[in-house]
C-alpha cells in the first residue's frame, strides 16, 4: 500500500478542505454524507483524488509563474 502521510503537517487541513471541495464540485458530497468515505466506490474516490491532483498542479504552476515574473 502507498504511503499516504502528509509531508507538511500544516497542509493537512487544506488537503481535507480540497478533498471536500472537489467532491462537492463532482456532485459526490451528498453520497459521502449518506454512505461515508469507507463505502464510496474506488471509481468515486479515484475521481476525487485525480481532480485534487489536477487542482494542485494548476496551483503549483500559478505559483511558479508568479515567482518567475
Amino acid at each position: 500500500m502507498a504511503n499516504r502521510r502528509v509531508l507538511n503537517p500544516k497542509a493537512g487541513r487544506a488537503l481535507d478542505h480540497l478533498k471536500y471541495e472537489v467532491a462537492s464540485e463532482l456532485g459526490l458530497d451528498d453520497d459521502i454524507q449518506e454512505r461515508g468515505w469507507e463505502n464510496m466506490t474506488t471509481r468515486e474516490v479515484g475521481k476525487i483524488g485525480g481532480n485534487m491532483v489536477r487542482k494542485m498542479i494548476r496551483f503549483a504552476e500559478a505559483e511558479m509563474a508568479k515567482r518567475s515574473e
